[in-house]
């Protein structure tokens, strides 16, 4: 009974002791920490996607000083600048560049190996966005007849899309389809491409709608793109554009109708020989058109005006037209950038006012890099030239006759790739393996060619770095071929005037990638980044799943 006593004095002393608040103060810390748990990431309203097609990295440094502050300059200096940034697979195309941005891997995943691939099983070239199972939406061409269906995963805005159960929308343009129909991805509202020639219309296809919106009809009825048929002249004085090459040279193409390719080009005069209204994507009036269009689709479709996050998709075609037809050293380039970074600078103030300057989030990069005119490098004595392929035909003939009888054991060369025929080298009772070796070691001797890859090669080695990694990453086991050559660094197969892009050379891989907005920190790296990173930061910023091809990594850095 006392010791009883003794343990009820105990606890009745403790107890006392203890403050009478204590527990409530424990009880009122534990909801206090639990309110000061954040939500993992905080989604911006809207995330814009800008592709500026053929802009090498070093556009930025050398058009610096004609940059005003509100383009270019506002999203390096006040978001993050990845300047050693990679395409890490070939070919570096317009179509494949897209869809990596978007998916967050290579074509060895995604399948867009090329814009344009030979298709083993149709035993015919076919284009990457072509489709004839669709109709045309605002014209009666066959312009429209498109989808994404030969990409085989997701996007980020799919992701997204699946994310909000389809109430974030996803809206995707550009002057070429492709621009538009592989950034919007399967799961987009709408992708709208322009279709110049005779109509200067903005158009889609019936995987998306069985009509154009009002607001697209009323931006095809206004003068929006008339306005543009007018001479092109320098928006600077052309002596200040000093990083250049001189006006005229022999290095530029002509537009039909000219007889120099210097400034000023009287579009007007030129407008009938050009295929009309197609003329303005060679020019950066159609940037000008892009912006416009991306304009009204702002506010048209509403972008960016709840809680729900919505996906924009913008392509910049012109740059890409503009230096195959002019070059990387011409003076229409460097206008060309500079009317863009006016462009950028109307398009963000619209995004201020309209969504809010600090709901938005920001990515610009491009979809490949360009070659310096090869013709102008060499007069430079720097070691460049031209792909002889062509020309090499009838030998390359005599040698698959003679090794193996026939010249239908190759059913087609293109994209720096052959294509063998299976069934014939079975027949023979070669091993694919065997032949793949002979063709390639016979290419190897050819001076224009640097190195080459088989096909047995791609399947069964996993190379980490180089040019056999950036290629193994552009091989598709189902569409890529059997040979893979690679041009001698400088060397092109193109015309002799003009740039063009497409190799695993460091000049066709390296270009711009910056990240501006909400969820993006300030700053900049020289560590090196890739293509397929864009798709799983930005995902990681929306707290979304990547999407379900993605190979590249969340960009920690550039993340608040």
């Amino acid at each position: 009974m006392i010791r009883n006593n003794t343990l009820l004095f105990i606890l009745v002393f403790l107890f006392a002791s203890y403050p009478v608040d204590g527990w409530a103060q424990r009880k009122s810390k534990t909801k206090f920490q639990q309110q000061q748990v954040k939500a993992p990431n905080t989604s911006p309203r809207l995330v814009v996607g800008i592709v500026v097609d053929q802009m090498r990295y070093d556009y930025l440094t050398r058009f610096w000083n004609h940059y005003g502050e509100g383009g270019f300059k506002r999203l390096v200096n006040e978001g993050f600048n990845c300047k050693n940034n990679h395409f890490n697979y070939a070919p570096t195309k317009t179509g494949p560049g897209h869809a990596s941005v978007f998916t967050g891997t290579t074509p060895a995943v995604h399948g867009i190996i090329a814009n344009d691939w030979y298709d083993k099983d149709l035993d015919r070239l076919v284009y990457c966005t072509e489709d004839q199972t669709f109709g045309s939406v605002g014209t009666s061409s066959d312009a429209g007849k498109m989808s994404p269906q030969r990409m085989l995963v997701t996007t980020v805005g799919d992701q997204l899309r699946l994310h909000t159960q389809m109430r974030g929308k996803t809206i995707a343009v550009s002057l070429k389809d492709r621009g538009a129909i592989l950034p919007g991805g399967h799961t987009a509202n709408a992708a709208y491409w322009f279709h110049g020639q005779n109509e200067g219309l903005w158009i889609s296809s019936t995987f998306y709608m069985t009509e154009l919106p009002a607001w697209v009809n009323d931006f095809n009825v206004s003068d929006a793109v008339e306005q543009y048929k007018k001479v092109w002249s320098p928006i600077k004085d052309i002596n200040s554009y000093l990083e250049s090459g001189s006006d005229a040279n022999k290095y530029e193409r002509l537009f039909v109708g000219e007889t120099t390719s210097a400034f000023p080009h009287d579009l007007v005069s030129l407008w009938d020989l050009n295929e009309g209204f197609d003329i303005l994507k060679a020019t950066p009036f159609g940037n000008s058109i892009t912006t416009d269009f991306a304009l009204a689709a702002l506010k048209g479709e509403k972008l960016g005006q709840d809680t729900i996050t919505d996906f924009f998709a913008i392509s910049f075609s012109s740059t890409d037209y503009v230096g195959h037809h002019f070059g990387v050293n011409s003076k229409e380039v460097q206008d060309t950038y500079v009317r863009l970074d006016k462009d950028l600078e109307r398009l963000l103030n619209a995004l201020d006012e309209q969504v809010g300057a600090t709901e938005y989030t920001v990515f610009l990069t491009a979809d490949h890099g360009a070659i310096h005119v090869p013709a102008f490098l060499k007069d430079k004595k720097i070691l460049a030239g031209y792909s002889e392929l062509a020309e090499k035909q009838s030998e390359f003939d005599d040698f698959l006759k003679y090794t193996f009888g026939t010249t239908d054991i190759v059913k087609n060369i293109s994209n720096d790739q052959v294509f063998l025929d299976h069934k014939i080298i079975g027949n023979l009772d070669l091993e694919i393996k065997e032949v793949q070796q002979v063709i390639a070691q016979e290419l190897l001797g050819y001076s224009f060619i640097e190195r080459v890859y088989t096909g047995y090669q791609m399947w069964n080695n996993p190379y980490n770095e180089g040019i056999p990694h950036i290629l193994q990453n552009g091989y598709h086991q189902k569409r890529s071929g059997d040979v893979l050559m690679v041009l001698s660094p400088g060397t092109v197969d193109y015309d002799l005037t003009g740039s063009t892009h497409g190799t695993p050379q460091i000049y066709d891989t390296h270009v711009p990638l910056l990240f501006y907005g909400k969820g993006i920190k300030n700053g900049s790296t020289f560590e090196r980044t890739e293509i397929p990173d864009i798709a799983p930061t930005i995902a990681s910023l929306l707290g979304i799943a990547f999407p379900n091809g993605a190979t590249g990594k969340t960009l920690e850095k550039v993340l608040k």
